[in-house]
């Protein structure tokens, strides 16, 4: 009957709400009783079609209220996951953290901690630091090359020993194999301890060397900041095997 009705919108010249794409419950209704009183009175409606009608007009109705139902317990899950994230992020202040994105921003720290893992032995790793124009500034040679994980602190300093100016600084590990030509698939991340937690309308993050880091970019917690011991290995760094 959803056919005699949108007929019946152009006879009574029937118009929607402005501001309205579609057709709500309370339209089909007010449709339902213009065509009651615009009906023929000597051929008037069907009962049966009037019975259909507000059969269908029942089901607008309940469709609107599950949709309306199933948004508000969206809204109220996403409510609680933030409630939860926010609660358990405030616990984590003092761990140390893996964070997997090789961007850095430096805004006056002393230096950042960078860490890298090696599938297996390399003939050579090194490291190389860009600024926001991709312009190579640190070449950072000679690191552990064996198996497994390692870190580096890096003073953000310039090839010549010269403090960079601040601003988001990206970072790449490049490792060969033990026959100098072939590349190792190797990961590199940051490593830091969370030192606070901030809670804006564009999610949580964590105070981080000296950075916002976002929670999602957080790929895994550390029980402890040493896990072996430390060796010296540049003047510009330190790092750690494990």
């Amino acid at each position: 009957m959803i056919n005699n009705i949108s007929n019946f919108v152009g006879s009574t010249g029937y118009e929607p709400e402005p501001g309205k794409s579609k057709m709500g419950k309370d339209d089909f209704l007010r449709l339902m009783v213009e065509q009651l009183k615009y009906q023929d009175p000597l051929n008037p409606m069907d009962s049966t079609q009037y019975v259909s009608q507000l059969a269908q007009f029942s089901s607008v109705e309940q469709l609107e209220n599950m949709n309306k139902s199933l948004g508000d317990s969206i809204n109220a899950n996403y409510q609680l996951i933030q409630s939860v994230n926010n609660t358990m992020s405030a616990t984590l202040i003092g761990k140390q953290v893996k964070i997997g994105n090789n961007t850095v921003s430096f805004n006056g720290q002393d230096s950042v901690d960078i860490g890298y893992n090696l599938p297996a032995t390399a003939s050579t790793v090194t490291l190389n630091v860009y600024d926001s124009n991709g312009a190579l500034v640190k070449t950072i040679e000679n690191l552990p090359r064996e198996s497994g994980n390692h870190k580096l602190s890096w003073d953000f300093t310039d090839n010549e020993g010269n403090k960079l100016s601040y601003g988001d600084y990206t970072f790449e590990v490049k490792a060969k194999a033990m026959n100098g030509e072939d590349d190792l698939d190797t990961s590199a991340y940051q490593v830091g301890t969370i030192d606070g937690v901030k809670f804006t309308d564009k999610g949580t993050f964590f105070v981080i060397n000296g950075a916002e880091v976002n929670l999602s970019d957080v790929i895994e917690i550390l029980n402890s900041p040493v896990n072996s011991g430390e060796n010296v290995a540049h003047k510009d760094f330190s790092f750690l095997g494990g």
